[in-house]
């Protein structure tokens, strides 16, 4: 694209050229009138120097205005060029040339207008950054739909819950970006109402079922002008589960509680009504109301403790243990059960292995471990203990020849009140909070529990505690 200085040059070339062409033809015709008994010799001499001084006057004259054109013309081309620049959005172009004092004064003006725009220009890619980092950091799921209900905003959250491209939802309808049909139908109902709504809707994701309380409200500007619609999809799934977990607690809760206190009333309004005169009746109801109420007690200290473990409120004296001596006084403990049941613990621990701890409630640990072992175990079986250090860790081993687990309720083994075999832990004595309470103090000493089982063939849990004190 030619500039307006070579534009006004070659025009001003092709002016100059005519009329010194016309100059020439007015000066020959003067020549022709008054020279025509001239000598050939002097008019061929005549033409040559008018052509010569023609050319040579149009050297000069587009030299004059070559400099003229330069000097007037040339800083417009400078400003146009940029002009043209910022208005392709390259602020960081500036103005330089101040050969005279409007030259310097419309430098000075466009530079002052490429430095705002400069400025205008990093604030809003500034506030554009902090409001995707702020739409990217919202922990829900967020939609804004323009006033034809067009997608126009997509955060991260969405994307990784539905597993979407959001670059592929722009300019794309509601309707046509695979929401579940519930949601359609609710955003439909804010498009036409312009009203707030709120909602709960159940996705199948590939995760399995997700919970979404879903909150969509019109989005309105500054002049009172409908823009659009947004979406915010809190993923309310633990909740959820929590809420069905508290439900079954207090459901387990009762019918645990229901047991032991319907044998105690009924047990006891028989002894109270005189319907039991033989002594050894009587001495055997007592035996079970004194057995139910051992395990009232065990079942109301067990949730105590769990509830203290669960409210932040239990702490652990950590101090050097040996955890040989901890496997060998469980073993003690539990020696009485092996025995019943003609059960035999098979050891597998070094002389000494010692980590911060505290003492007693690795006891507990282990005799829980130990007495799930030996209650869902039949009898002549093995019960093996095996204590080895891996890396940074202590491993304690606990392998039974039991039933075994199914892998399907594995993953609630150590909820409350959870029972493979309810009829079997009943009888043992077990409340169904054991295995639970030994997640807690695992956890609390900074380790981690684990199970694996086979249905026939036994089960195993591996307990896994740092070998030095962590923060």
């Amino acid at each position: 694209m030619k500039n307006y200085y070579t534009k006004l040059l070659t025009a001003s070339a092709v002016i100059l050229s005519i009329l010194l062409i016309v100059l020439g033809i007015i000066l020959g015709q003067f020549f022709h009138l008054f020279g025509e008994n001239v000598d050939a010799g002097i008019q061929q001499t005549y033409w040559v120097y008018l052509l010569f001084t023609l050319v040579l006057v149009f050297i000069v004259m587009m030299f004059v205005l070559a400099k003229i054109i330069q000097q007037y013309v040339q800083p417009i081309d400078h400003f146009m060029g940029v002009a043209h620049q910022l208005a392709q959005g390259n602020y960081l172009a500036r103005a330089n040339n101040e050969d005279s004092e409007m030259n310097y004064q419309l430098t000075n003006s466009i530079n002052t207008v490429a430095q705002k725009l400069q400025g205008n220009f990093a604030l809003r890619a500034m506030e554009q950054e902090r409001l995707k980092t702020l739409v990217s950091s919202i922990g829900s799921s967020l939609l804004m739909f323009g006033r034809h209900g067009a997608v126009n905003l997509v955060n991260r959250v969405f994307e990784e819950t539905f597993h979407r491209d959001g670059e592929e939802l722009m300019g794309k309808t509601f309707k046509d970006i695979g929401l579940p049909s519930d949601i359609e139908i609710e955003i439909e109902k804010i498009f036409l109402t312009e009203e707030v709504r709120t909602f709960q809707s159940k996705v199948l994701l590939e995760e399995g079922i997700c919970h979404l309380e879903v909150y969509g409200a019109p989005v309105i500007g500054e002049n009172g002008n409908w823009l659009g619609i947004v979406i915010i999809m809190h993923d309310i799934t633990e909740l959820v589960r929590l809420e069905q977990v508290r439900k079954d607690f207090v459901a387990n809760v009762s019918h645990e509680l229901k047991t032991p206190v319907t044998s105690i009333k009924g047990f006891s309004e028989m002894l109270l009504d005189g319907a039991v005169e033989d002594p050894v009746t009587k001495r055997e109801f007592l035996e079970i109301m004194y057995k139910e109420s051992n395990r009232l007690q065990l079942l109301i200290e067990d949730l105590l403790r769990l509830s203290s473990m669960e409210r932040g409120s239990f702490e652990i004296t950590r101090k050097p243990v040996d955890l040989v001596d901890v496997v060998q006084q469980s073993i003690k403990i539990v020696q009485a059960k092996v025995q019943e049941k003609d059960m035999r613990i098979d050891l597998h621990i070094p002389q000494q292995v010692m980590i911060p701890a505290d003492h007693d409630r690795l006891v507990q640990v282990m005799v829980n471990l130990l007495n799930n072992a030996i209650a869902y175990s039949q009898e002549e079986t093995i019960v093996t203990v095996l204590v080895e250090e891996v890396e940074e860790y202590v491993e304690i081993t606990v392998r039974d020849q039991g039933i075994g687990i199914m892998p399907s309720e594995l993953p609630r083994l150590f909820e409350r009140f959870y029972r493979v075999d309810r009829a079997r832990s009943r009888e043992s004595g077990g409340t169904g909070l054991g295995l639970a309470i030994v997640k807690h103090i695992v956890e609390a000493h900074h380790g981690i529990v684990t199970v694996e089982s086979e249905v026939g063939v036994g089960t195993v849990f591996r307990i896994h505690l740092p070998i030095h004190e962590q923060q």
